[in-house]
C-alpha cells in the first residue's frame, strides 16, 4: 500500500464529523465562474425580402419538406439516406462519445474507491537483514478510497460544459440531417435535369440529322450548294458534342448521389435511368419569422451550445485559484504469511482531510482564465456571425427562388417562340422562300433555349431546396437521443425498393 500511515486507535482529527458537515454545506452553494446566460439576438420582425411578402405569416416548417415535390423515388431516397449515410454515422458517433464523456464528468462528484493487492519476496543482503527472515515474504491487501468535495463548483462547472457539449453534438447531427435531406434532393434534381437536357439534345440532333439528309437530297438534285450541307453537318456536330458533356456529368450526378445514400458508384444507374421528369414544384411556400428560424436552425443552436460548454470553462479554471478539499480513507492487511492475514494484528486503517492550495503558479492560473475568456468572446461572435448568415442564407434562397421561376417563365416562352420559327422556317426554306443560314439560325436557337429551359427548371426546384434547408427544415424535436436505439422507424414514405447494401 506503499506509505500508507496505518492507526489502529482512534484518529487525531478531532471534529473531523463537523469540518466534513461544513465541507459538504459550502459545497452546496457556491460554483466560481460566469453563470451562463443564453445570448440575445434581436432579429427582424419580417423578412426585408420583397418576394415574401405573399409568405408572411409564421407558418410551421414541413418536417417532410420534400412530400411536396410528389415524387415516390425521392421518397424513397431520402429515407434510404437516413438509414445509411456514412456523415449520419459519424455524427452519431460523436454523440456517442460526447455523452460518454459527460458520464466521465459525472463521476467527479463520487468517492473514488479502489483496490490493491501484491505478495513480494525479498532477499535482502546479509549486512542490512539485521538477523530477520532472510529471504521474506509479504502479503499486502488494501482498500483506498478518496472524495474531491466541490467547495469551488469546479467539478460542476465541469459538468455544465460537457453536458452543453453533449447538447451540442446532437444539434451537429440535425445539421447533418438537415444538409443531407437537401444535398439529396439536390442531386437528384441535378440528375433530372440532365436526363431533360439530354431528352432535348438527343431530340434536337435527330431533327438536325433529318434537315441534314433533306439538305444532301436537295444538293444531289443541284437545288443548293454543297454550302448547305456543309453548314447542316457542322450544326449537326456541333449539337452532337454536347452529349458527351452531359453523359459526364449524369455520371457524376448519380455517383454523388450512390455516396449520399452509402452506396457503391453506379449502384443507382440502373434504378433512375428511366427518366420520369422533373418534379412539379409546390405552388405554397411555407416560410418562418426570423425569430423562429433562430430556434429551428440546427447550426444557430450548436453554436449557442457550443458557447454554453465554453463559458463553463471559465469557472472551471477559476476554481483552480482556491484551495481544493477531499477526504481520503484507506483499510490495509498486511502480513508476512498469507494465512496471517485473518489476524486482528494485520489490520490497519487511516482517515481524514486533505486541503491543497496552488499558492504560486508565476501566473498560469490567471493566464488560464483569459484564455477561457478569449476563447468564449470568440464564440460569442461565432454565434452572432452564425445568426446573420442564417437569416442572409434564407433571404438569399428566397430570393433565388423568385427571380428563378420569373426566368423559367421567360425560357418557356422563348423555347416555345424557338419551336415555332424552326416550323416556319422548314416550309419557308423548302419552298424557297429563305435561305439555310435562317434555318440554321432557328434550329441553334431552339436548342439553346430548350437547353436553357430544362436548366432553369432545375435551378428552381434548386432553389426551393435551399430555401428549406436555410430554414432548418427536415427535423423535429422528437428524437432527443439519436445516438439511442428507436423501437421504430418512419418507413411509410418509401415506395420502390433500392438496392440494398450487403451488412447494412
Amino acid at each position: 500500500m506503499g506509505e500508507m500511515l496505518i492507526m489502529r486507535k482512534g484518529t487525531p482529527f478531532g471534529g473531523v464529523s463537523v469540518l466534513l458537515a461544513l465541507l459538504v454545506l459550502v459545497a452546496g452553494g457556491c460554483a466560481v465562474g460566469p453563470d451562463y446566460v443564453e445570448p440575445e439576438f434581436e432579429s427582424p420582425d419580417a423578412w426585408q425580402n420583397a418576394a415574401a411578402e405573399d409568405v408572411q405569416a409564421d407558418a410551421p416548417v414541413i418536417q417532410q419538406w420534400w412530400a411536396a415535390f410528389e415524387d415516390p423515388m425521392l421518397d424513397t431516397l431520402i429515407v434510404h439516406a437516413k438509414n445509411s449515410n456514412l456523415d449520419l454515422d459519424i455524427a452519431v458517433s460523436r454523440i456517442r462519445e460526447a455523452r460518454a464523456y459527460h458520464q466521465i464528468t459525472g463521476g467527479s462528484y463520487w468517492p473514488q474507491v479502489g483496490l490493491s493487492g501484491a505478495g513480494t519476496r525479498t532477499d535482502t543482503p546479509d549486512f542490512y537483514s539485521a538477523g530477520g527472515d532472510n529471504p521474506a515474504n509479504n502479503w499486502e491487501f488494501g482498500m483506498a478510497a478518496s472524495w474531491e468535495i466541490d467547495v469551488w463548483g469546479k467539478n460542476r462547472r465541469a459538468r455544465e460544459s460537457s453536458g452543453a457539449a453533449l447538447q451540442s453534438s446532437i444539434e451537429d447531427y440535425r445539421d447533418v440531417l438537415v444538409s443531407l435531406y437537401a444535398e439529396v434532393a439536390s442531386t437528384y434534381i441535378d440528375v433530372r435535369s440532365l436526363q431533360t437536357r439530354l431528352d432535348f439534345a438527343l431530340d434536337n440532333v435527330e431533327s438536325q440529322r433529318e434537315t441534314m439528309d433533306v439538305v444532301m437530297a436537295r444538293e444531289d438534285a443541284g437545288l443548293v450548294p454543297m454550302l448547305d450541307v456543309s453548314q447542316a453537318r457542322s450544326n449537326l456536330a456541333n449539337t452532337e458534342a454536347t452529349i458527351p458533356q452531359l453523359h459526364t456529368a449524369l455520371e457524376k450526378s448519380l455517383n454523388r448521389l450512390a455516396i449520399l445514400l452509402g452506396l457503391a458508384p453506379g449502384t443507382l444507374d440502373e434504378q433512375l435511368k428511366s427518366h420520369t421528369g422533373l418534379p412539379t414544384p409546390p405552388t405554397d411556400l411555407t416560410l418562418v419569422l426570423p425569430a423562429e428560424l433562430l430556434r429551428r436552425r440546427p447550426d444557430v443552436r450548436r453554436s449557442e451550445r457550443n458557447l454554453a460548454a465554453q463559458s463553463a470553462l471559465i469557472g472551471v479554471a477559476t476554481a483552480e485559484l482556491y484551495p481544493s478539499f477531499s477526504l481520503s480513507g484507506a483499510l490495509a492487511l498486511s502480513a508476512p504469511q498469507f494465512g496471517d492475514l485473518g489476524e486482528s494484528g494485520a489490520f490497519g486503517w487511516s482517515f481524514g482531510p486533505e486541503v491543497s492550495w496552488n499558492l504560486f503558479t508565476g501566473g498560469k492560473i490567471r493566464g488560464q482564465i483569459k484564455v477561457e475568456e478569449a476563447r468564449t468572446q470568440q464564440l460569442l461572435a461565432s454565434y452572432e456571425l452564425t445568426v446573420l448568415g442564417a437569416l442572409a442564407e434564407v433571404e438569399n434562397s428566397l430570393m433565388g427562388l423568385r427571380q428563378e421561376e420569373i426566368r423559367r417563365d421567360l425560357l418557356k416562352t422563348a423555347a416555345e417562340s424557338a419551336q415555332q420559327s424552326v416550323e416556319l422556317v422548314n416550309t419557308q426554306y423548302i419552298s424557297g422562300l429563305t435561305d439555310f443560314q435562317n434555318y440554321l439560325d432557328a434550329q441553334r436557337v431552339l436548342f439553346s433555349q430548350q437547353d436553357q429551359l430544362a436548366t432553369s427548371k432545375g435551378l428552381v426546384l434548386s432553389n426551393l431546396i435551399e430555401l428549406n434547408r436555410a430554414l432548418g427544415g427536415g427535423w423535429s424535436l422528437e428524437n432527443t437521443n439519436p445516438d439511442m436505439p428507436v423501437e421504430t422507424q418512419e418507413t411509410s414514405m418509401v415506395q420502390p425498393a433500392l438496392v440494398e447494401e450487403e451488412g447494412r
